[in-house]
């Protein structure tokens, strides 16, 4: 394994520390390593969940028909694209 680098310093209260310390000392490890290993557990997941989108089959039929239906774009919409462009987006 790699040395660590960095540090995240934290605060928390008696308790938490002590369940840390408690589940840390269960697994035979120290509190760090209990603690890198909830976040390389659990962050996927987290991330995961805030860049993907699951849908039923339902759900998915419903939009792939919605994009087939086309109408043409409002004279605003027009407008906000050519400001855009003009502004280099």
């Amino acid at each position: 394994m790699a040395i660590a680098a960095n540090r995240i310093d934290m605060r928390v209260n008696e308790q938490v520390k002590q369940l840390a310390e408690r589940a840390a000392n269960a697994l035979g490890c120290t509190v760090t390593e209990y603690l890198v290993r909830l976040i390389q557990q659990d962050a996927p997941k987290v991330l995961r969940g805030e860049t993907e989108i699951v849908l039923s089959n339902a759900q998915f039929d419903r939009f792939a028909e919605l994009c087939k239906q086309t109408t043409p774009p409002s004279p605003r919409i027009r407008e906000a694209a050519r400001s855009l462009d003009t502004e280099g987006f």
